[in-house]
């Protein structure tokens, strides 16, 4: 029996079936097919492009879409685009793009390279996630930066980088606030501020008092101070959560004399200015 022969043919077969069963998809997919709304193009062309679901949808192609045949999808959720972009959705769609504040993330950690002590020396796979699952991180405070840049890697927009302390750094120019980084850190490090916002704390830790200060010169100890110099303490602008400062953006205002931060033992909290630090903070 001529094997070869036989295999040929086999092949040949499929291939004819092949050819057959691409001939009736082909028909079918030209038959049954619905033509874009061209409308979708235009909005698609005036996103950004960058992919992070940030509007609550899949892509930009998915916001196109849902933003132009549904009449319950509002034109401003494209984060990165702001008000720019929302304005030229809101006009291509008839719709009214109602106005909102501008985001930019913030690292709540300081604990960099001789800052926050470490445990062991990891030398794994340079990943945060990878790194975490082994004793929660190589450092010893549990809640900090892993250090391993998940986070810049995941930028859609370029805007971070890893500094010399082994920290990510935040280009306040080009984030968009689209909260990608936010959402790939395994710590929760990364928050979204409004660009109004004028104090900012930086760390993460949970751990309390000097012990827990041993592990990290620079964390938020809990102790209160800058609660109870908090001029707008009334109004809950600062409160201590689990041993952690957390700052009431919505009632927090910018006091000529920032005694909550002056108050801090630690420098945990920094005053911002449009999204920036003011002035760098020298710690140890």
């Amino acid at each position: 029996m001529d094997y070869s022969f036989i295999a040929i043919m086999a092949v040949v077969v499929m291939v004819c079936i092949g050819l057959v069963f691409g001939f009736i998809l082909a028909s079918a997919d030209k038959k049954f097919a619905m033509e874009e709304n061209p409308l979708i193009g235009e909005v698609k062309e005036a996103l950004p492009q960058g992919q992070c679901g940030a509007c609550g949808f899949a892509g930009c192609a998915k916001y196109a879409e849902a933003v132009v045949l549904d009449p319950d999808v509002a034109p401003n959720l494209c984060v990165p685009g702001k008000a720019e972009v929302a304005e030229i959705v809101a006009k291509l769609t008839g719709k009214i793009a109602e106005a909102t504040e501008p985001k930019f993330a913030h690292v709540k950690c300081r604990g960099g390279n001789g800052i926050a002590k470490l445990a062991y020396e990891y030398k794994g796979v340079h990943d945060c996630a990878a790194a975490k699952i082994i004793q929660q991180g190589p450092k010893f405070c549990k809640f900090g930066c892993l250090g391993f840049g998940n986070c810049t890697r995941s930028c859609p927009f370029g805007a971070m980088h890893m500094g010399e302390d082994g920290l990510p750094v935040i280009d306040k120019r080009l984030c968009t606030g689209c909260g990608k980084c936010a959402s790939i850190c395994p710590n929760h490090v990364i928050e979204l501020l409004p660009i109004s916002a004028k104090v900012a704390i930086s760390c993460s830790s949970k751990d309390f008092g000097a012990a827990a200060m041993k592990n990290c010169k620079a964390m938020c100890i809990g102790c209160g101070s800058c609660m109870r110099n908090c001029s707008h303490q009334e109004e809950g602008a600062i409160k201590i959560v689990d041993h952690l400062a957390v700052v009431n953006q919505a009632v927090c205002h910018n006091c000529d004399n920032a005694t909550c931060m002056t108050k801090c033992p630690t420098g945990a909290i920094n005053e911002m200015i449009k999204g920036s630090f003011k002035k760098e903070e020298k710690v140890g």
